[in-house]
This record gives structure tokens, C-alpha cells and sequence, in this order.
């Protein structure tokens, strides 16, 4: 017991003096993270839109499909990246394996099906008076969708803290797409995972502290939107 204390004292060293290894899988993870959220945003939104606004057979099964989704395991989809971007893959030739590029790809998968879901099911959440409202006074379609994207913007932006989370939190695709490499693809997660394998638990706890930071302010943030 004494010899966690000691170590949950020298992590709190680590963090306090801004240690140079601990800087970099931090800003790695979030740079990782922000950037695949970004991207999921840009390509989720409007074609959860196109969804929501449009109906067409099969709409409901399509929905059903994304849900499912949800909850799929990390190391599947780290292994789809990984086979189509090894050597041996149809992309082998992009060499993009094992660099922080295939890791921003590799979140891009795994957190679109919740935004994409989560944003159908906000926007269908709007009064349909709203959408139709914005047609009845000479909006064009896209107007009106844009109307009530604005009037869903709180449940949107939760649902995109909610993939962000997911994302930074992940450890199976970061490990198989990523490879790990010190000061180049090592994130907190997977830098936790090889750390407490060799017994280097100063370093784990300090990350650990870190990453259940970041958990306990994307939780603030996403209860102060669904109050608003």
C-alpha cells in the first residue's frame, strides 16, 4: 500500500513538472482524438440529415443497422484497418500503417455509427412543424434542415462529446493500427497497457490521472448541454 502512495505521489511529480514524455502521449492522444471527431463530425452530420430527411425503403433497417454498431469492439475494427491497409491490403500501397494518419482513420470508423445515429435521433427529436414551418415560408430544403439542425444543436453537440470520448478512450485500435511507437504513435491508453506490463507504474498512474481528467471534464461539459 505504501509503495502505490509513493508511486501516486512521484505521478503527481510527473504531471506538476510538466515531464516531456508525459507532454507528448498527451498531446499525441488528444491531437489523435480531436482530429478524428472533427472529421466523423464533417461527414456524420450532413449525412445524418440526408437520412432523417428523406424517406426511403429501408430507412428504418438502415437506422436499426447504424445502431448496432454502437457497440462494436475496438480490436474488429482495428482488425478491418489493419487488413486493408497492410502490405497485403488493398491500400497497402498508402504505406499508412503504424503511423498516427491509420489512427486517425481507424477512430473515424469506429465513433461515425454513434454520431451518425445518435444525430438521426436528435434531429427527429425537432417538432416536424419546425422543418415544415421553414418550407410553408419559402426555405429551400436545405434551409429548413439547417433550421432544425440549429434547433438540435444541444443533443448534437453531446453526441460529438460522446464520440470524442470514445475515441480517447479506446486501446484496441490504437495497439494493432498504431504499433505503440514511443514518440510516435504511443497514446495514453496504449502507453498505460505496455507501462504497467513492465512495472513502470509511476508513468501508468500518471496517465491514468490524466485520462480520467479528461473523462471527468467531457462528463461536466456534456451534462451542462443536456441542461441546456
Amino acid at each position: 500500500m505504501i509503495a502505490i502512495w509513493q508511486g501516486f505521489l512521484k505521478a503527481i511529480q510527473l504531471i506538476v513538472t510538466l515531464n516531456p514524455e508525459v507532454l507528448q502521449i498527451t498531446g499525441l492522444t488528444l491531437a489523435i482524438s480531436f482530429s478524428s471527431t472533427i472529421i466523423a463530425t464533417l461527414i456524420c452530420l450532413p449525412l445524418g440529415s440526408l437520412i432523417n430527411f428523406n424517406n426511403f425503403h429501408g430507412k428504418r433497417t438502415l437506422i436499426n443497422l447504424i445502431q448496432t454498431f454502437y457497440s462494436v469492439p475496438t480490436v474488429a475494427v482495428g482488425l478491418l484497418v489493419f487488413l486493408l491497409f497492410s502490405r497485403a491490403g488493398p491500400l497497402g500501397f498508402l504505406e499508412l500503417l503504424f503511423t498516427p494518419t491509420i489512427m486517425v482513420i481507424g477512430q473515424v470508423i469506429l465513433i461515425s455509427p454513434i454520431i451518425l445515429g445518435l444525430t438521426i435521433s436528435a434531429l427527429s427529436g425537432v417538432d416536424k412543424l419546425a422543418y415544415e414551418t421553414a418550407v410553408a415560408m419559402g426555405a429551400s430544403r436545405v434551409q429548413a434542415a439547417t433550421t432544425v439542425i440549429g434547433e438540435a444543436r444541444f443533443a448534437i453537440y453531446s453526441t460529438v462529446i460522446l464520440g470524442f470520448g470514445r475515441a480517447i478512450s479506446e486501446v484496441g485500435l490504437a495497439l494493432m493500427v498504431g504499433g505503440n511507437i514511443r514518440g510516435y504513435t504511443r497514446v495514453i491508453t496504449t502507453a498505460i497497457s505496455l507501462e504497467t506490463s513492465k512495472g513502470d507504474i509511476v508513468l501508468s498512474i500518471a496517465l491514468g490521472i490524466i485520462l480520467i481528467s479528461l473523462a471527468l471534464i467531457i462528463n461536466f461539459v456534456l451534462n451542462r448541454l443536456q441542461q441546456r
